[in-house]
């Protein structure tokens, strides 16, 4: 952790500032505090997610039906040993991204965050299809949240409750929480990451014991559902179903960088975050595919996907050992679950949008912000089309909507990926033509072994991007078709297409290295931020990983 990412931390500790009753005054760049000009035209953010509050939500954030439901889905399409590679090379590519993305957010903590260094390193018209798949695929996650909320009320409803009902109650619950300041909302978070975190501590505690035998009609698992059944099902497809479904589960995590643009001290929080969720996402979600991989055989009909009632894994396997309540206690946690997630995917894509706005890539209007810090526009636009998407499955299969929720947010996810890493380039590019020491000032951030982040993030995202063209062409136990190639590749043309018309109409500039902006936004520690990062590493090892650890 910490002893790996030597120097990661531009910023002191929260706990030493507050112990000491020091207070941070950050240098002014666009992720710290809002140029006057534009406080003035679009009003501001208020910085409200304190440095704990994001530490604790970076624990469990994208955390959720991904981990606990679609597993099911994946062991179900690939079987267990299509499904752990499919996570392991995500997990990899996670890893990669947050190398390739914190050097530059280190150097440049703007609100923009890469939308921004798209813009100012590359092209405008990039940074515009950036901000579009961002944007598009959170807002498709909400929607697939949804689906999954109406599955887990139906595990206690049975059905008695119309689903128009459930996706309604959904939606009342979520949007209420934007009508109120963003305390609520950090609080909310906070609170549904620890339900997050203690459920999965549970449930590995659990599965390791249902593996032993543990239950009434519980018996040891073997590994059988590895020898029995195939461990890799359907092939290629099976593989790429697998992939796509651990995109859409954990490939985004630039979630709490874009919260630093309303942190008190932006910088510590999405440094410290870096190092976090590499590790939490290995973790979490390498553990559970393995534990689920062995407590329930892939031909399970009620696994996400299967011809009986769909449910978590975890569950299931619950239910085959015969021990009651707990399936209550899971089922009620992941509705919890879901709701966070949920909450994620409205405020996520409204700053997207307001950002986007302030970096006249969309209409001015769209960044405003009301006196309670809130983007209303952005977020009125965002839940809007939010609701859309979650009615559409009253139109259509719930599964077979999900299935398009899902291949949209994968391509989202996976674009966003090769735009950072391509950014990448361009900003070291920029910064040997200019020759800037932004890169080696006391406590700067490089990303190890430059450039194998970005170049292993650019061979990851071509080989997902093979993976969804291939199930559009050769749709796993189907014919082609071109509803169904549509289905898989609709994200992805959307993001193209719109990126190309944007360069068109707007004839937006392609960036020179020798005259990009690496002065906007830079950021510059104070005497005082110097002195409290000496004092931090200063601490011995264990103190420093500590801080990693803790849950208040």
């Amino acid at each position: 952790m910490d002893f790996q990412f030597k120097l990661n931390d531009s910023k002191a500790p929260p706990e030493a500032c507050s112990e000491k009753g020091l207070h941070i005054e950050p240098a002014v760049s666009i992720g710290q505090g809002e140029v006057d000009s534009d406080v003035e035209r679009f009003g501001s953010l208020h910085r409200t997610l304190t440095p704990r509050l994001i530490h604790v939500i970076s624990l469990g954030s994208n955390v959720g039906s991904g981990l606990f439901i679609a597993t099911g889905k994946a062991l179900a399409d690939g079987g267990p040993g299509s499904m752990f590679l499919g996570y392991l090379v995500v997990c990899i590519g996670v890893w990669a991204n947050l190398q390739t993305l914190t050097e530059m957010t280190i150097a440049f903590p703007t609100s923009g965050n890469y939308i921004d260094y798209a813009d100012r390193w590359v092209d405008p018209a990039l940074a515009f299809g950036a901000g579009l798949a961002e944007w598009l695929g959170w807002t498709s996650v909400f929607a697939s949240e949804a689906t999954f909320f109406v599955l887990l009320v139906d595990f206690w409803a049975g059905g008695a409750i119309p689903e128009a009902a459930l996706l309604t109650i959904f939606l009342v619950i979520c949007l209420v929480v934007f009508l109120m300041p963003n305390k609520y909302f950090g609080w909310l978070q906070y609170f549904g990451s620890l339900v997050k975190v203690f459920l999965f501590l549970f449930l590995t505690v659990l599965s390791l014991a249902i593996i032993g035998g543990s239950g009434p009609s519980g018996y040891v698992r073997d590994g059988s559902t590895w020898t029995e059944l195939p461990a890799f099902k359907n092939g290629f497809g099976g593989f790429s179903n697998a992939a796509l479904l651990a995109i859409w589960a954990i490939g985004d995590q630039v979630f709490i960088g874009v919260m630093g643009g309303e942190a008190e001290s932006p910088r510590y929080s999405m440094a410290h975050s870096a190092n976090l969720i590499p590790w939490r996402v290995a973790v979490f979600y390498l553990v559970s595919v393995v534990l689920v991989s062995l407590i329930v055989p892939s031909n399970d009909s009620r696994l996400l996907g299967g011809s009986s009632t769909t449910t978590s894994p975890f569950v299931i396997a619950v239910e085959d050992a015969g021990i009651k309540g707990i399936p209550d206690l899971i089922n009620a946690c992941l509705i919890i679950g879901i709701l966070a997630i949920a909450l994620e995917c409205i405020f996520l894509p409204s700053r997207i949008l307001r950002t986007m706005a302030r970096q006249n890539l969309l209409p001015s209007f769209v960044a405003k912000v009301d006196e309670k810090g809130r983007p209303r526009w952005a977020l009125t636009i965002t839940a809007v089309t939010a609701i859309v998407l979650t009615y559409m499955s009253l139109s259509a299969g719930g599964l077979e909507v999900l299935n398009w929720l899902i291949a949209i947010t994968s391509a989202s996810f996976f674009t966003n990926w090769a735009i950072i890493a391509f950014t990448s380039f361009r900003f070291r590019a920029a910064i040997n033509a200019q020759n800037s020491t932004v890169l080696t000032r006391p406590y700067g951030w490089q990303s190890s072994y430059w450039p194998l982040a970005p170049v292993t993030v650019l061979i990851i995202t071509t080989l997902l991007l093979v993976c969804i063209l291939y199930l559009g062409i050769a749709p796993t136990g189907s014919a082609f078709s071109l509803y169904n190639f549509f289905s898989y590749t609709i994200g992805l043309l959307l993001i193209i297409v719109a990126t190309v018309m944007y360069k068109i109409i707007r004839r937006t500039p392609w960036r020179d290295p020798t005259t990009a902006d690496l002065v906007t936004g830079r950021a510059e520690l104070t005497a005082k931020e110097i002195r409290q990062l000496d004092a931090y590493y200063e601490r011995p090892t264990w103190r420093r990983i500590g801080t990693y650890l803790r849950l208040w």
